[in-house]
């Protein structure tokens, strides 16, 4: 028998004060490192996944269909909050669907559940940021979608700036770098922004935030960081969560 190793274990268990669940587009390779780079040791992350490969209208909608299954089996694991990790998938059917997604959800998973449009907004209502510009990864039909959810739940979006890309393994290559250079090109000439709003949970992006705030001068939020900020709030976790940018500055609501 190895005792080392039975007793590293349960040291490991010990350890543990709080368990997200995280529930990704099946092609998604950037939400869970990005949660886990930014979340104490302490605080772990319990993946499940809904099967999307191209980011569109069509293939979004048919994935909605697993989010429920994908919640009830994270409540399996124990876990003290689930966020559904997907911008347009959760904004699709525009105000009110991703309020509804975060009741089915929860009800399914037993615990407090955020999607991410709706932890997008929660984190522009705490920064007070009412005219912003955004950028994404995405094709033009879904800009527009993403614009008008936001414009309907209160927000100015003087301008909005998207990549074409459709599949969501090419939106996974992008990196930080990417991000910032896109923000920076998008925003030139745009005057009295309160915000900028980099957007997909598929986009690594949450490492250029905190040197595109100092240029800017202005909060930069992410799909994931909003995220990663809301689900730690409604799971009610005790944890130092030193995120990148404004953001993490405020409490959640």
């Amino acid at each position: 028998m190895n005792t080392d190793t039975d007793a590293d274990a349960d040291a490991n268990t010990d350890d543990v004060r709080g368990r997200l669940g995280l529930i990704v587009p099946s092609s998604n390779t950037t939400a869970e490192p990005e949660f886990r780079h930014w979340l104490p040791d302490e605080i772990t992350v319990h993946g499940a996944r809904m099967e999307l490969e191209s980011v569109t209208v069509d293939a979004l909608d048919a994935m909605s269909d697993d989010a429920a299954r994908a919640a009830e089996l994270l409540g399996h694991a124990d876990v003290d909050a689930v966020a559904y990790a997907c911008t347009t998938g959760s904004l699709l059917h525009g105000p009110g669907f991703d309020a509804e997604l975060e009741e089915r959800l929860q009800a399914a998973a037993g615990v407090p559940a955020v999607a991410t449009a709706r932890s997008v907004v929660r984190a522009l209502e705490a920064l007070d940021a009412e005219r912003i510009a955004v950028v994404t990864p995405y094709t033009a039909d879904l800009d527009a979608k993403e614009r008008d959810f936001l414009e309907a739940s209160g927000v100015e979006v003087a301008s909005i700036d998207g990549w074409g890309l459709e599949a969501n393994t090419a939106i996974g290559a992008l990196d930080a770098d990417d991000a910032s250079q896109q923000v920076l090109d998008s925003v030139d000439g745009v005057d009295d922004l309160d915000a900028v709003f980099v957007s997909c949970t598929n986009y690594r992006s949450l490492a250029a935030v905190e040197a595109l705030e100092a240029k800017l001068g202005v909060p930069v939020i992410t799909s994931n960081g909003a995220t990663l900020w809301d689900v730690c709030g409604v799971a009610g976790l005790e944890v130092d969560l030193d995120g990148p940018g404004a953001l993490f500055d405020r409490d959640r609501a």
